[in-house]
This record gives C-alpha cells, sequence and structure tokens, in this order.
C-alpha cells in the first residue's frame, strides 16, 4: 500500500531510479528493472496474498500478453490498485 498512500495523497514519488534485481523465474535467471515505488507495491501485494515475491511475478509473467515483464508487473500493479481501493 505504501504506492498507493502516496498516490491518494498527492505527494511526488521519490527515489524514481530504476532497481534492477535478479530473480530465478521458473528455473531460469532473470533481471527485473523497476522503479522503488513498484518494487514497494508489488512485496505489498505479494504479502497481503501470501504469496512469495518470486511466485507473484511468475504468476504476472503467465498472464502477461506482449509487453516486457517489467511493464506486465507495473500494469498489474495498478489495476491491483484500482480493483482495492
Amino acid at each position: 500500500m505504501h504506492f498507493l498512500i502516496r498516490q491518494v495523497h498527492g505527494k511526488t514519488l521519490k527515489n524514481m531510479s530504476i532497481q534492477k534485481r535478479s530473480l530465478t523465474l521458473f528455473s531460469h535467471r532473470t533481471s527485473i528493472s523497476l522503479e522503488p515505488d513498484f518494487w514497494h507495491a508489488l512485496n505489498d501485494i505479494a504479502k497481503n496474498k501470501q504469496l512469495s515475491l518470486q511466485k507473484l511475478i511468475e504468476l504476472i509473467d503467465q498472464q502477461r500478453e506482449n509487453n516486457n515483464l517489467s511493464s506486465a508487473i507495473r500494469i498489474y500493479v495498478l489495476h491491483y490498485f484500482q480493483k482495492n481501493i
């Protein structure tokens, strides 16, 4: 909810520099680049759904269409908070 709170109160997003993290998804190493606010939001969603971050990203990866994984994650986070406001 870290991401949502910043948006609701109209604060300027901080730390907009991209953070790159390496994960193993479906037995393959990959790197994902996201802004810190998206990493925080993604961790909050994983905790809320009682999933590991890796498992949540695997689910997002399975559901994505033609966009890259980082974009699919951002869209997933946006939709998650739109549905849960």
